[in-house]
């Protein structure tokens, strides 16, 4: 994909690893033609990387960092520019190809993964959701879509979410006390939600943490996120998803789930939490 054809997200995204890329000359006091010189090309080659022009190969980062003294900075930089292209995926792309197609374009990640994290500060992570709540969700988004794509969306996705039950897959999931609070669809809708919780609390390979509103923070609520293995972490925004791979990168977001699992609360006190929540449905 060229500059001129990728979207505005991919085109940000080029231009923070182009922005990276001349923070390490800054950083080794180089100019451009002593940079150039180094890496064996052009003066114009090293503007036109700079300015997001053109895209970096792998074997442009590794030179410019060698040039730099920054070897150390390869890994994180040729994984950004491998994932510039994908890193920001719009879900109006997405969704163009109906919203079963969105779903099943997460199946063979979620098969492959060992270890999920998830951490939500919005709603229920997708594999702990009743059909009930997910047709909650999905009626806002499906727009001037079908009945029937919806319902195929809906059967997709609980499939999916059948993984906790098999393979050797493991799941860490940390939930804010607001999550168990926002009503999404009918008060019966939420309550069989809640109560589907109660009951994978108990799940062998599962681990479900709620962070109380009256825990003392070290970090405050940040964005969801989902974390598969140690590879690769996943961003719901409104207008895309971001899929994060630089390994500095990912180790951020490891080491936030970890503060974050210093504060919430498990087994007997998350179960309390989860039935005060249905409670107040009442």
């Amino acid at each position: 994909m060229s500059p001129a054809s990728a979207s505005p997200s991919a085109q940000a995204a080029r231009k923070a690893l182009a922005d990276r890329l001349q923070n390490l000359r800054r950083d080794a006091q180089l100019n451009g033609r002593q940079l150039s010189a180094l890496c064996g090309w052009h003066p114009a080659k090293t503007s036109r990387l700079q300015d997001a022009k053109i895209a970096p190969s792998e074997a442009d980062i590794r030179a410019w960092c060698v040039a730099c003294g920054a070897e150390d900075q390869v890994a994180d930089l040729i994984a950004a520019s491998r994932s510039v292209e994908s890193m920001y995926v719009e879900w109006k792309r997405l969704k163009s190809a109906g919203l079963r197609s969105l779903q099943e374009s997460y199946a063979a990640l979620y098969e492959q993964t060992q270890l999920f994290r998830f951490y939500t500060s919005d709603v229920i992570p997708g594999v702990l959701q009743t059909s009930a709540y997910v047709r909650a969700i999905m009626s806002r988004s499906a727009g001037s879509r079908s009945d029937e794509d919806m319902e195929q969306a809906i059967a997709t996705k609980m499939e999916r979410a059948g993984i906790i039950h098999r393979g050797r897959h493991r799941f860490l999931f940390l939930l804010e006390e607001s999550v168990l609070r926002y009503q999404l669809g009918d008060a019966a809708a939420m309550a069989g939600q809640l109560g589907h919780l109660l009951t994978v609390i108990s799940l062998p390979r599962v681990s479900l943490g709620v962070i109380p509103f009256a825990a003392p923070r070290t970090l405050w609520p940040v964005e969801s996120f989902r974390v598969y293995d140690e590879s690769r972490v996943q961003v719901e925004l409104v207008t895309a998803a971001v899929n994060v791979t630089a390994p500095s990168e990912v180790r951020q977001y490891l080491d936030t789930f970890a503060e974050l699992q210093g504060m919430a609360v498990y087994g007997v006190r998350a179960r309390t939490l989860i039935a005060n929540a249905i409670a107040s449905l009442e």
